[in-house]
């Protein structure tokens, strides 16, 4: 992966996917985080555009160190070097982009131009519209190239960024591939009836055979609890969120009040949470712990210290509690 070239680590977290792709036009989709990996949550969210995974990244001795490096075939499935030309797929050429590069995977495969357009198409907007259309005749170097130049594409993505007050977002990132654990986004969505794996480490697309939209629920389900199946016994560190269509949408649609306000607690919920993400507390918090400790120390200097040791205890007690 190249150089984090300005883009920044962002969350594994529904409501900024969501947000993410609003702000670059995408109209009436919603990502929903899944806690269970089965056929039936997923068909429950119907119609579902795909799927994000987020994993471990572990390096394979079966698999290319890089997008362009020469391989066989991926360890599941079968590499498609022939796609349908109006499949998008961008290798990944920067770090740090893979998140919302798996999220385009699936909502620029599911607009009204995409080769077997649902019955509920995604409204991409004019900028991802111009992007598709402008990057339609490359190569997926070219494109993940494109795709890592493209400003509009970036702020959007950065706006979401891991706050980090003390450290530089792109020193921790290469920290962290040099001695912690990576992780990698890539998306499953069905495109012209068959069921493709969209990875920007890969070089290719991968197929996983015929794939009817009404079957992706279960053989995505199959793909994906094989692939975990080749983890460790006791991995859990995996994310899976569904692209679906607006819930909100549905429930004006069949006049289903009470499902409408649930959606737009959702969304209000999540607009603070994104709020939150934005704001940097730490000035805010070092002027409240001076206010409490400069109070605590007009009571005495053993008031003071009672205090601070009353405060280990509990720490304490909290931590055994976990």
């Amino acid at each position: 992966m190249a150089d984090g070239g300005g883009w920044s680590t962002i969350e594994s977290d529904e409501g900024v996917f969501t947000s993410l792709i609003e702000n670059l036009g995408v109209k009436d989709v919603q990502f929903e985080e899944l806690i269970s990996l089965d056929a039936d949550t997923i068909r429950s969210l119907s119609p579902v555009y795909g799927v994000i995974f987020l994993f471990k990244w572990i390096r394979e001795t079966t698999q290319p160190t890089t997008p362009t490096a020469n391989t066989s075939q991926p360890q599941s499935g079968t590499y498609d070097t022939n796609p349908p030309p109006t499949l998008f797929f961008a290798n990944q050429t920067i770090q740090n982009a893979c998140g919302t590069q798996a999220i385009l995977s699936v909502i620029l495969n599911n607009d009204s131009t995409s080769p077997s357009p649902s019955a509920y198409p995604i409204t991409i907007g004019s900028e991802l519209h111009s992007f598709k259309d402008f990057t339609a005749g490359f190569p997926p170097d070219l494109r993940g190239e494109a795709l890592s130049n493209s400003e509009a594409i970036r702020s959007a993505h950065n706006a979401f960024a891991r706050a980090s007050p003390f450290v530089d977002e792109t020193v921790r990132q290469n920290q962290d591939e040099e001695g912690g654990d990576v992780y990698h986004f890539i998306a499953y969505t069905p495109v012209n009836g068959t069921l493709y794996e969209l990875d920007g480490l890969q070089p290719h697309p991968i197929s996983h055979g015929a794939c009817a939209g009404e079957e992706f629920p279960e053989k995505v389900i199959e793909v994906l609890r094989q692939r975990i199946a080749r983890y460790p016994e006791g991995e859990t560190r995996f994310n899976l969120m569904a692209v679906v269509r607006d819930p909100r949408v549905t429930a004006r649609e069949i006049g289903d009040v009470e499902a409408l306000e649930r959606e737009e607690r959702k969304r209000r919920a999540w607009a603070w949470e994104n709020t939150l993400r934005r704001s940097n507390f730490v000035g805010f918090i070092g002027e409240v712990v001076k206010g409490v400790a400069g109070m605590k120390d007009k009571e005495g200097q053993g008031k003071f210290e009672e205090w601070v040791e009353r405060g280990k205890v509990e720490t304490q007690r909290k931590l055994m509690r976990r």
